[in-house]
């Protein structure tokens, strides 16, 4: 899919890469992250740069904000949505100097940060992403 493009794609489209990637995902991961909004920005927020102590906007390809299944109580209601934030020019960056097909790049980071929703090893991680 990557080929595709013969310019970096908009915001837009790398809404609709990651809608499609997300699809993608193994349904034992995708189920549980139902209700978790996926929202694509050009970069990280300076509050974020600056709470992770990024020395670059282009260090960070996608964040998970909101509190891990592992940590949340059925007691409490929810302060926000859990969000994953994808950052598309961090994310293309890498796409050009890697030379990676870049639906498998977004599939990559969907995993990690969804991963990070459960509160997931990295191991595990690996593991899912490896699956079909």
């Amino acid at each position: 899919m990557a080929s595709r493009f013969t310019a970096a794609p908009g915001l837009g489209e790398l809404e609709d890469i990651a809608r499609q990637a997300f699809r993608r995902i193994p349904a034992e991961l995708r189920r549980y992250a139902d209700g978790v909004v996926i929202q694509v920005e050009e970069f990280p927020d300076a509050e974020t740069e600056r709470e992770l102590r990024l020395q670059s906007p282009f260090d960070l390809l996608g964040l998970y904000r909101g509190v891990s299944l592992d940590q949340k109580s059925v007691s409490e209601t929810p302060a926000d949505v859990d969000m994953i934030f994808l950052y598309r020019r961090p994310i293309l960056d890498y796409w050009l100097e890697s030379g990676d097909d870049l639906t498998h790049i977004v599939r990559h980071v969907l995993i990690h940060e969804i991963g990070h929703h459960f509160g997931l090893s990295d191991e595990d991680m690996e593991r899912i992403e490896s699956q079909p």
